[in-house]
């Protein structure tokens, strides 16, 4: 027995004895794991955790002064393959952190800005601004503006037709060309700073020539070669001259050309401060993923990093902000954002939020829930907040070989003057038009076939009035910018949801009134029944008689009539 005792006494004495020797470092990561336990206990509860409640004074932010300090480690779940070089050690005490430390400046973000100079833009953009009869921001600018210029990374998410597009410009502008705060007439005599600061990407030739119009108009006249446009479908030779010429600090265009001039050594984008992807769910389908693979990865790659993912390229995009604007965006484009962004926040209007808070089970991205586990559901409900607001929706059953015929009988009973009207194959569009000019509505077809000066040519005719009835599929209409557009049709169904809510900003932009109208057979009403439920929108059912427009649906008459 003595013999069985003696060696447990002094394994325990052994044992105490070790742990008296223990230092004050290995106390304090003792601590840590700690604090890592409880964090991960309390993120199951969904309920805030902060080290003050632990009793702690943390000492990990003061490693978060840098944003760009903090190369983490996170799982890719993204089809195009990040490189090593953007892998991060996670470790929970300092992305508990940052964390603090935005929440700070978030909760200060002022949502409801009365005018541009609440958000911090230099007093030479402001007055431009002002003379372009910009003068109260909207909320997702009010939302946006703040949270870019204090250098961090961003997706941003409304809808259709709510100032997106100057959400992200007024920040560049603020540090990129004439407009910034201190320039001076020395910088542009000297020419001192010739390096690209910022590419935009759109999925579209029409949204990157309406994305540069909106540059040129605040720079003015005088200051037009700070942009360059970098489109399909133009003189590629001519592209490259113009850059060679006119030295651009911003370009912007579409993910082929971009990446094929780059790929020549003719586009230096390495010093680049700004990466913007616009539309950036359709940016992140099959068609572009070469062309946005390489994008990302050489735009504000620094000199001399290694692209084989070797340790100095760790820090190879810290400078980059990069943001992502759309107005759905499903799971995809929050995987790609964690992939490519470091450590970006959801801005929507009056909501900024990390991007971190969100799991892949979450259903609604502005309210995060874990009571659901599908993806797919996901993509859905993403876009209940993504329809602007002063939108009315029907639908219309008909037989097929009536449809257009229906649509002519809309245009009339909602005296509609800009109407554009959508289907999924293009082979489908000049049949329309034919049927719709031959009953005398002038209506012309746009869709990707069609060269750069003919599709020029009919937006012209379409926002000038000439032609009343735009007829086109959804891609070359992604990002049309037209205000006065106060109807639009779905001769086809959309495929889902998302594409329901991208066809739909086409009207009722800034806050405008619009109409959208789904022209369906008998057996698809149930999809569209499917779409009112992810939406959240009432879609009652009509018809078309005696140039009026009426209700047919039982249960909305009965809602009209409480109301």
């Amino acid at each position: 027995m003595p013999s069985l005792v003696s060696p447990r006494l002094l394994f325990l004495v052994g044992e105490t004895i070790h742990l008296k020797k223990l230092s004050r470092g290995s106390s304090s990561a003792l601590c840590q794991r700690s604090v890592r336990f409880f964090s991960r206990v309390d993120r199951d509860k969904n309920a805030p955790l902060t080290l003050a409640n632990l009793g702690f004074n943390t000492e990990f932010e003061t490693t978060t002064k840098n944003k760009r300090n903090k190369l983490e480690n996170v799982k890719v779940n993204y089809p195009i393959e990040a490189p090593k070089s953007r892998e991060k050690v996670a470790t929970s005490n300092k992305s508990r952190a940052v964390r603090v430390k935005k929440t700070l400046e978030i909760e200060s973000a002022p949502f409801a800005a009365k005018s541009f100079s609440e958000l911090g833009l230099p007093p030479p953009l402001i007055e431009r601004l002002e003379r372009e009869g910009f003068n109260v921001p909207t909320d997702v600018q009010s939302a946006a503006i703040p949270t870019i210029l204090k250098n961090h990374d961003a997706v941003i998410q409304s809808y259709t037709g709510s100032g997106k597009t100057l959400a992200y410009v007024l920040p560049i502008l603020s540090e990129v060309g004439p407009l910034k705060n201190n320039y001076s007439s020395a910088d542009k005599e000297t020419g001192k700073k010739t390096e690209i600061e910022a590419v935009i990407v759109a999925p579209s030739r029409e949204l990157a020539m309406q994305i540069v119009r909106e540059v040129e108009k605040l720079l003015g006249p005088e200051n037009k070669r700070v942009v360059q446009q970098l489109v399909g479908g133009a003189n590629r030779s001519r592209q490259e001259e113009a850059l060679k010429k006119n030295k651009p600090l911003i370009v912007v265009g579409t993910p082929g050309r971009i990446a094929e001039i780059s790929a020549a050594g003719k586009l230096h984008t390495h010093g680049c401060r700004f990466l913007v992807l616009d539309e950036v769910d359709e940016l992140l389908s099959f068609n572009f993923h070469q062309d946005i693979h390489r994008i990302l990865e050489h735009v504000g790659r620094r000199s001399g990093a290694d692209p084989q993912g070797q340790k100095n390229s760790l820090v190879r995009w810290v400078d980059r902000r990069t943001i992502m604007v759309s107005a759905t965006v499903p799971f995809s484009v929050v995987r790609a954002a964690r992939s490519w962004a470091c450590d970006p926040l959801l801005v929507q209007a009056k909501s900024v939020i990390p991007l971190e808070s969100l799991a892949p089970g979450t259903v609604n991205l502005s309210r995060p829930s874990s009571s659901s586990n599908s993806d797919s559901n996901l993509q859905h409900q993403a876009t209940v907040q993504s329809l602007p607001p002063a939108l009315k929706h029907y639908y219309c059953v008909t037989r097929l070989q009536h449809k257009v015929d229906t649509l002519r009988r809309c245009v009339h009973a909602l005296n509609a003057q800009s109407v554009i009207a959508f289907m999924n194959h293009t082979r489908q569009l000049k049949d329309a038009v034919f049927k719709l000019e031959a009953r005398g509505m002038k209506a012309s077809e746009l869709h990707g076939d069609l060269g750069k000066l003919g599709r020029s040519t009919i937006l012209k005719k379409f926002k000038s009035g000439e032609v009343r009835v735009l007829v086109t599929n959804e891609l070359a209409a992604r990002g049309l910018d037209v205000p006065e557009c106060d109807l639009v049709v779905n001769l086809d169904l959309p495929t889902d949801s998302i594409h329901y809510a991208h066809r739909a900003g086409r009207t009722g932009r800034l806050g405008r009134k619009g109409t959208v109208v789904t022209i369906c057979e008998e057996r698809e009403v149930f999809v569209v029944k499917k779409l009112q439920k992810q939406l959240g929108v009432p879609i009652p059912a009509c018809d078309f008689t005696e140039g009026k427009l009426i209700v047919t649906d039982k249960e909305e008459k009965h809602a009209e009539a409480l109301r």
